[in-house]
């Protein structure tokens, strides 16, 4: 087995979990938005396309969970007064992204993982990448970078097309493409 695997085995392990109940017990008290020297989970990070070089910056999201419900009807009985549903037109990584983005908004978000979770709040790292670096720029792989603009925002990341529902094609999947907006509008006959 190579590194990363034994790295991935490790942090599943029972004995890292325990670990990471101290952690946590930091990170709450870090800032909401943290830059981080390198990755924590360093398998994961490579997967996603980070390298130890120029130009890459890794950081740490602090999210709320819950809260994002529609408000509880009191009074009358209806149809349309349903329960209380969850809103879940965007993911919590997706929101992570994107404040991360506005934080650092010279930087490009390229990907981001899931790090932990505990009663309020869920945890994130994001890898950002500044597409004006010369180092960038010069990396085969990486150039397309300097090109896109927002990605984040307009959601061509990994977590915004799962939000979007781009994660697969084909049958059942008909209505997603180009978007669900797009779909609707045409189906319509404009």
């Amino acid at each position: 087995m190579n590194l990363y695997t034994n790295l991935r085995n490790l942090y599943q392990s029972p004995e890292y979990k325990k670990f990471l109940q101290h952690r946590l017990i930091a990170w709450r008290k870090e800032p909401v938005i943290l830059k981080l020297e390198h990755p924590t989970r360093l398998d994961r990070a490579r997967a996603l396309g980070y390298k130890a070089k120029q130009g890459y910056i890794v950081v740490r999201v602090r999210l709320k969970r819950g809260g994002r419900q529609r408000p509880l009807i009191k009074k009358g009985r209806r149809s349309k007064h349903r329960r209380r549903m969850k809103i879940v037109s965007k993911n919590y990584r997706q929101i992570a992204e994107e404040r991360a983005a506005r934080k650092f908004t010279n930087l490009t978000v390229l990907n981001s993982y899931y790090m932990a979770k505990d009663g309020p709040h869920y945890w994130f790292e994001i890898i950002l990448v500044d597409p004006h670096h010369s180092v960038i720029k010069a990396d085969k792989k990486m150039h397309w970078m300097s090109k896109k603009q927002d990605r984040v925002f307009r959601g061509l990341t990994a977590a915004g097309k799962q939000s979007r529902g781009l994660r697969y094609s084909g049958k059942g999947h008909e209505k997603m493409r180009p978007s669900k907006h797009a779909n609707r509008i045409s189906r319509q006959g404009s």
